[in-house]
């Protein structure tokens, strides 16, 4: 008997099938639409741009126009590339200009379904950002697609790293820009950190798609992007805390390993304090509890995360003395990245490499911060719908599967499971062998690079050939995925399995001619490509006589998605394939979140050696797990954000602060309105309102005024008259402070004044953001304690985050109104000596009295009299950054002086 929910579905279909046939509409006004966009010429294609440009610019909606873009790209494409797209890819291509993510399985032609809504978005003239996991995949993509979008009269660029700073400006200009998450995100932070609006790379965040969106977007949302500066060194007391721990036994510390934590027992850390009094590290009279031994406690704390929790060759590998993270979802290396809060550190103290300083956090921003700055965000990918439900709530991302253009043809096993990891891994070897003697090409899944070299010695030990795909082989990924289709070959990989490139059957035509021609540079390309695909199609025919790709994952991950994309690898475009699943009672999922009641089950049925059990229960359970597992991980996720979106808030105050003072002309009024506050502060500070006049502390007011605002006012002389208040004298110091920074203007003039205005505000902006971060990232380590007095983390966090962002705003206020009130014109002297000593940093010989009669061969040396800047002679200053003040002494920047003339 059917269920409610099963009749419903049978009846008006799911909730899904309503959305996909709810565009079927538009992709018919899509399909009419194609022969009158075939007629025109490619000078056509490109003036339908221009006009739809013009109508999307003038006000008309981007869904009015979307049933002749996507024509019209259709038709660019199929010029540019020879690919037609399918219905399907239309349908995946409306679901993401509407704001969603399609989940369209893998070999369904993803790169090219975005280009129809990244074409139909770039109309309004505010850019597109095309977001992918590598830098691999953004140059590869863009260099692709760039010949659609330049058909149809658009630009393409792509960001990546260490790219020059001209080029990166430009590559964001562009109509479409292809760039990895942490490029875009990066930018971002480096964009406000510049000094001018020229200087900034992006043009604001109109319209993304994402590809991979749930490796993005989930996977690496627990990961904040930090931009740091080095500070002290410590590298002498990670080494020594490094050489306590492998002292350390089981009885001292706990270990979690469902939630990855340690900490130690309370023999642990009275061990940890013997042992520190012991080396030197703690006074006798201090005990680790007492507020001098934090610093202590976190070092300890990081060593033993590092040695108990972070394995070799799992967490990280360690190349060319370095430690490198390796990303747990994708199995990359993540060159570039460190652990925060020391823990870096730590692993380097433990691998005996050389230790890095610690870094200070100079701006930060998670990944779901970031992405929700975008007005319109959008998604692809093969594996969405089991979190679907954190899309909606973290980024109002709806999940959309879109159908296959072929009805899948892959089998999928139910999960073996054995008692033990070695009858594991004999099973898969035996499975490996059987599939190999007829030559069906196998994709073997592991999770760290330490199990995939362990299998690979097993096959080298059977004698298959085989290839790894792990961190180590990062540079090979392309080539060895390309091949892992071919005709009995045999493939190891850790979780990423090639993400983003396609696993072809018969191996990659593409890159088979790209072997051939580099054996023959002078063989013809074209007679070479048919000779490859007659090749190719023998080839594949081979392959799908042998069964298509045979998937064998060697664990279970905690997240169902990994599961699946390590399946949807198989059974591309309706090719057969076949998926299983081997599993052990000592794999870490099964250990860590399995049910006792299946080892008890195990048991009762008496196995023999080598047996498993093979059970539609059995993968139910573990289902059951993994969706426990994913649960804990979304609550974890959502928590992190909303500590992250208090500092959020304040992020976006202070970036868009920083961009109104950078693209306004005069900050004169801005720098007056804060001193003024400054003022009514220190009045109120010293003649508290509705105070009598024998209670002012006119001492301290005069004190006050001179250290902050440089001015020396009679203020007891003003309070001793008759009928003065503090409005009056309040106001006695506003008029004196005006016609202070009224004489410097003229000192200065106009546009030097307002250019110091505007670098000493960016400058106190950069410099309290910076420290207020650092008290934050503090404020969130303790804050966490509040709960054992029934408080409310969050609440307190929000609370002290809010009161700590005022007192900085305050904080800013003075530090601006100092400066400034400080700030002079040199005197001649003191130019003179600048300008020498800059001449002596760059190797200049400084001659302070001319000489009578110079030698004819030598330059005239530098004249000490005062006269136009002009008379100095620029050609003996070497190279003068455009920043620097100007070596002539006028008091600008080089670059608005004789950088001019440059």
């Amino acid at each position: 008997m059917l269920g409610f929910g099963t009749l419903a579905r049978k009846v008006f279909g799911s909730p899904n099938d309503r959305i996909v046939k709810s565009v079927r509409p538009l992709i018919a006004k899509i399909n009419a639409l194609e022969p009158e966009f075939q007629a025109l010429s490619d000078e056509g294609l490109k003036a339908k741009t221009a006009e739809f440009q013009q109508r999307a610019q003038g006000g008309e909606s981007l869904d009015d126009l979307l049933p002749e873009a996507f024509a019209n790209c259709r038709e660019g494409a199929r010029r540019a590339l020879g690919l037609r797209a399918y219905d399907v890819q239309l349908s995946g291509g409306i679901f993401l200009h509407q704001g969603n993510i399609a989940e369209m399985k893998t070999g369904e032609g993803k790169t090219l379904v975005a280009t129809f809504p990244a074409y139909l978005n770039a109309l309004t003239g505010k850019g597109v950002h095309v977001v992918t996991v590598n830098d691999y995949l953004a140059k590869r993509d863009a260099g692709w697609m760039s010949k659609v979008y330049a058909q149809l009269g658009l630009t393409t660029g792509v960001v990546y790293p260490f790219q020059p700073e001209p080029e990166k400006r430009e590559a964001y200009r562009a109509d479409i820009t292809y760039a990895t998450n942490n490029e875009l995100g990066f930018d971002y932070l480096r964009d406000n950190m510049k000094n001018s609006i020229e200087e900034m790379a992006q043009r604001g965040h109109n319209f993304a798609i994402v590809d991979e969106v749930d490796s993005i977007l989930i996977d690496e949302a627990r990961t904040p992007l930090i931009i740091s500066g080095p500070s002290q060194d410590r590298s002498e007391l990670y080494t020594a805390i490094d050489a306590l721990i492998p002292s350390v036994t089981e009885e001292h510390f706990k270990l979690d390993e469902k939630t990855r934590n340690v900490t130690f027992t309370e023999e642990g850390n009275e061990f940890v304090e013997q042992e520190l009094r012991r080396m030197g590290h703690l006074p006798p009279d201090q005990s680790l509890y007492d507020p001098e031994s934090t610093t202590l406690v976190h070092h300890v704390t990081q060593a033993l995360r590092a040695h108990k929790l972070y394995q070799k060759d799992q967490n990280y590998i360690v190349r060319d003395g370095e430690v490198m993270l390796i990303d747990e979802f994708t199995g990359r290396m993540m060159k570039g990245r460190r652990l925060s809060e020391g823990l870096h550190q730590a692993i380097e103290a433990k691998e005996n490499v050389k230790i890095q300083p610690e870094n200070v956090t100079l701006a930060s921003v998670t990944f779901q911060n970031y992405f929700r700055l975008y007005d319109r965000l959008s998604g692809m990918t093969g594996t969405a719908v089991t979190e679907a439900e954190e899309f909606m709530e973290i980024y109002k991302l709806g999940v959309v599967e879109v159908p296959t253009n072929r009805g899948v043809n892959r089998t999928d096993e139910h999960d073996q499971v054995f008692r033990t990891a070695r009858e594991k891994y004999q099973g898969v070897v035996a499975a490996i062998k059987e599939a190999h003697a007829k030559q069906q090409p196998i994709l073997v899944g592991t999770t760290s690079i330490e199990k995939s070299e362990m299998l690979s010695d097993l096959l080298t030990q059977e004698g298959i050939t085989h290839n790894v795909l792990n961190a180590r082989q990062h540079e090979q990924e392309a080539q060895i995925v390309a091949d892992a289709g071919k005709l009995g070959a045999v493939t190891i990989a850790t979780n990423m399995a090639g993400r983003g490139t396609d696993i072809q059957l018969g191996g990659s035509v593409e890159m088979k001619v790209m072997e051939a021609l580099a054996a023959d540079p002078e063989a013809d390309p074209d007679t070479l490509r048919a000779q490859v695909e007659a090749g190719h199609a023998e080839e594949k025919a081979k392959v799908l006589a042998a069964g298509g790709l045979f998937v064998l994952a060697t664990e279970r991950h905690e997240s169902r998605r990994i599961d699946n994309q390590l399946r949807g690898r198989s059974g591309r475009q309706g090719d057969p394939g076949r998926s299983a699943f081997f599993l052990s009672l000592e794999d870490d999922l099964m250990r860590i979140f399995g049910s006792e009641r299946l080892d008890k089950v195990l048991s009762t049925l008496g196995m023999k050696e080598g047996e498993a059990i093979v059970h539609p229960w059995v993968n139910r359970s573990l289902e059951k797990a993994q969706a426990k597992v994913e649960a804990r991980n979304f609550d974890m996720r959502k928590n992190l954000l909303k500590f992250d979106d208090v500092m959020n808030d304040q992020r976006k105050a202070i970036f868009g602060q920083r961009t109104e003072i950078m693209a306004a002309e005069d900050l004169s009024e801005i720098a007056q309105d804060m001193r003024h506050q400054v003022i009514e502060d220190l009045v109120d500070e010293f003649m508290p309102p509705k105070s009598y006049a024998d209670g002012w502390d006119t001492d301290g007011l005069h004190a006050a005024l001179l250290e902050k605002l440089s001015l020396d006012l009679p203020v007891a002389e003003w309070a001793a008259e008759e009928g003065v208040d503090q409005n009056d004298l309040r106001d006695r110091v506003y008029a004196a402070s005006d016609a202070m920074m009224e004489e410097k203007l003229q000192q200065f003039g106009p546009e030097t004044m307002r250019n110091i205005e505007k670098q000493v505000l960016l400058q106190a902006i950069d410099s309290k953001w910076r420290d207020h971060l650092l008290t934050l990232e503090h404020l969130r380590s303790v804050v966490g304690f509040r709960g054992y007095a029934q408080r409310d983390p969050l609440s307190e966090y929000k609370t002290e985050g809010f009161a700590l962002f005022e007192s900085m705003l305050g904080s800013l206020r003075q530090d601006v109104t100092q400066r400034l009130a400080q700030i002079r014109p040199l005197t001649e002297e003191e130019r003179q000596n600048m300008l020498a000593q800059m001449m002596q940093q760059r190797g200049v010989a400084v001659q302070t009295e001319a000489p009578t009669q110079p030698a004819p061969e030598q330059p005239a040396p530098v004249e000490q009299e005062e006269g136009p800047t002009e008379d100095i002679d620029p050609s003996i200053w070497g190279q003068v950054g455009r920043n620097d003040p100007c070596p002539c002494g006028s008091g600008e920047k080089f670059k608005h002086c004789h950088g001019r003339l440059a």
